[in-house]
């Protein structure tokens, strides 16, 4: 009798203990890009789509303005245009998630903003992979571009080789620009 009482007691109290989900890698991703917070890289698009010809003629600059161990927020400034800012957020089971905030000159929120998806599975400390998710894709058919639905979105990070990477993947698409962290920039003005 007491010793099925023991067990009914630590089968209850097992029951209400609290465990928080465990997600190594975003747990390292993260402070990996933390160590380049308040420094700004120039970028360079390694990718060879035409589509991106506009880039490669001015000066892209990634300020990495806010991390910490919830959220890591950095602006991307193309040429003159400061619209863009890429926000990566913890999910509750502590996986990462992706959004890309756009705004107007004036700082109001862009109708194509806070687009994203949350980290696939297959993700490590070095690269997160960030597939569209339902909100994204319901977004990309209102905005009339369902091409986009389709969307994986990569952050890599490699301390070793000095590399921070953004890319975008999709059947007939690729776009990847590549952040040299050994050489950091002026950062620019503040983006809204």
């Amino acid at each position: 009798m007491y010793i099925r009482s023991s067990l009914l007691l630590a089968l209850a109290l097992s029951a209400c203990t609290v465990t928080e989900p465990e997600n190594e890698s975003a747990d390292a991703f993260l402070q990996s890009v933390s160590e380049y917070c308040g420094e700004a890289y120039s970028g360079t698009i390694v990718s060879t789509d035409a589509a991106d010809d506009a880039w490669r003629a001015v000066p892209i600059v990634a300020d990495f303005a806010v991390c910490n161990e919830d959220e890591l927020r950095i602006p991307l400034h193309v040429g003159a245009d400061r619209s863009r800012t890429w926000i990566v957020t913890r999910n509750a089971d502590n996986s990462l998630h992706l959004s890309h905030q756009h705004n107007h000159e004036d700082g109001s929120p862009d109708a194509l903003t806070m687009y994203g998806g949350s980290a696939a599975p297959d993700s490590t400390a070095e690269r997160q992979i960030f597939p569209a998710g339902d909100d994204t894709k319901k977004l990309f058919d209102e905005e009339g571009i369902p091409v986009s639905k389709d969307n994986v979105w990569t952050l890599t990070v490699s301390p070793e080789t000095n590399l921070f990477a953004y890319e975008l993947s999709r059947p007939n698409r690729h776009f990847r620009i590549e952040f040299d962290l050994s050489a950091p920039v002026e950062r620019p003005p503040p983006s809204w």
